[in-house]
């Protein structure tokens, strides 16, 4: 197993170069490596961008793999990094052992070695899979989720939860697209919380005018407490 807590700040940073290496593998056709991922690696390795550290985990994050094995590959030319990544990653899940590794000691102890993938992958799946993994984790994929992570965290709860229910597919905060927006649900309803709630959660029809016949599905799903966090959410637009 690959692990590398110890050192994984100084492979984010050295990855920076390394991941601008070319890569001029051809992909293996009629593979999908991101489904083949999800399907075989998910019981042991964390697939998350960041990764979520657990301390019960039986493998280590998946970046982590992918960003140290690029990083301690040594390729005859750096063109060739990428290559050689998904070379070695191709051979090692069919032939682990503890002196091709580059895990550390500690990390060794506690992961134990990866077991042999022989009968669970083919050579070609087993190539799908290193093929995506160095190329969705990659220095510019976590730092596009870390914005868009740092994006989201900033947002009011409120926003959160139209976003988790998708809300805003039907409904804008200053902007009538298929439903009213928010801030003109707000200023009809300025002095019904309950009103908004019960038609989020049990949905309504012809309430506005304008509505050329749409309909407000019921969202069931929606906690009481969510229902009431994005109601007052809403309501609160009636004042900006």
């Amino acid at each position: 197993m690959l692990n590398f807590s110890k050192i994984i700040n100084t492979i984010l940073f050295s990855s920076i170069l390394f991941f601008t290496a070319c890569n001029d593998t051809k992909p293996s056709k009629n593979y999908d490596g991101k489904k083949l991922l999800e399907q075989k690696c998910t019981s042991c390795h964390n697939l998350n961008m960041p990764p979520i550290i657990s301390k019960d985990e039986l493998a280590p994050p998946m970046m982590a793999v992918s960003f140290h094995v690029h990083s301690f590959v040594k390729p005859s030319d750096e063109s060739q990094r990428t290559t050689k990544a998904i070379n070695f990653v191709v051979d090692y899940i069919f032939e682990p052992s503890f002196e091709k590794s580059f895990c550390d000691k500690d990390s060794l102890k506690r992961y134990g070695l990866m077991p042999s993938q022989k009968g669970n992958l083919n050579k070609d799946e087993a190539k799908a899979i290193a093929e995506f993994m160095f190329k969705h984790f990659t220095m510019e994929n976590l730092t596009k989720k870390q914005k868009e992570q740092a994006e989201y965290d900033s947002k009011s709860e409120g926003m959160k939860i139209a976003l988790k229910h998708k809300c805003l597919g039907c409904h804008k905060i200053d902007k009538k697209i298929v439903g009213p927006s928010f801030k003109d649900i707000a200023k009809k309803y300025q002095d019904s919380k309950e009103q908004i709630i019960k038609s989020i959660k049990n949905g309504s029809k012809a309430n506005w005018e304008d509505s050329n016949g749409a309909i407000m599905p019921p969202f069931k799903q929606i906690s009481d407490a969510e229902l009431k966090t994005l109601s007052e959410w809403i309501l609160e637009l009636n004042q900006s």
